[in-house]
């Protein structure tokens, strides 16, 4: 197992169950497999700003012993089997990006031993994936069957009013304030992706720290936004 780090490194403060938007039902069994409260074994399905990572790194940083890992397929695509070996130690374990591996043999039959190792060892697993298992071109159908067999969890997308509580509670943390203008501003200019959109807080934290100025609407179009 690989040495701990400080969970604040690990997991972000601002993804943590308390700051999960919409569905609370489905973000309170997502918190009480993390606690241990529970042995599902679970499978989010949503598609992308659906929160399906958030719910992974905040089920992390609520493991009360720290045994928890976040592993991203996308990033281990074509090299699983490796990238899994000592895992299984560990007493959860999120897996984001299923689809990732969808069609790549070696990779589906790698998670499918995975998946069967680690329920002999007694440990959690919470997978997340873009779409359920059947719906995603698998070439191993027993690691469907598999996959199946967890309480499967669809999310969905949320609307503007949620986009906005997202963002407003993600700069809250970093000490911004993001009025109804600069909101305004920015979906009708960046976008209403949450994930650009939340990875652009980090710039406007450092840019308006170094100017010693409150974000608005003239400050956005100072940073050519």
């Amino acid at each position: 197992m690989s040495p701990q780090l400080p969970l604040a490194l690990r997991f972000p403060e601002d993804q943590r169950f308390q700051d999960f938007v919409g569905q609370p039902e489905l973000r309170d069994l997502v918190a009480a497999v993390a606690r241990d409260d529970r042995q599902d074994w679970l499978y989010l399905a949503g598609p992308a700003g659906s929160g399906k990572t958030h719910l992974l790194l905040a089920a992390c940083a609520e493991d009360d012993e720290q045994s928890a890992t976040y592993v991203p397929l996308a990033a281990m695509a074509g090299h699983l089997e490796q990238a899994l070996v000592g895992v299984g130690s560990y007493g959860l374990v999120c897996l984001d990006g299923v689809e990732a591996i969808a069609g790549n043999r070696e990779d589906e039959v790698a998670l499918f031993h995975f998946h069967n190792r680690t329920r002999a060892a007694h440990a959690r697993v919470i997978y997340a994936a873009s779409a359920m298992p059947a719906a995603l071109p698998f070439a191993v159908p027993d690691l469907v069957s598999r996959l199946e067999q967890c309480t499967r969890l669809a999310l969905s997308p949320l609307d503007e009013n949620g986009r906005r509580e997202v963002l407003t509670r993600r700069a809250a943390r970093r000490g911004l304030e993001l009025d109804d203008a600069v909101l305004d501003y920015l979906f009708r200019r960046v976008g209403r992706d949450l994930g650009t959109l939340t990875t652009l807080l980090d710039r406007l934290d450092r840019e308006s720290l170094a100017a010693q100025r409150r974000i608005t609407v003239p400050f956005l179009r100072q940073m050519n936004l």
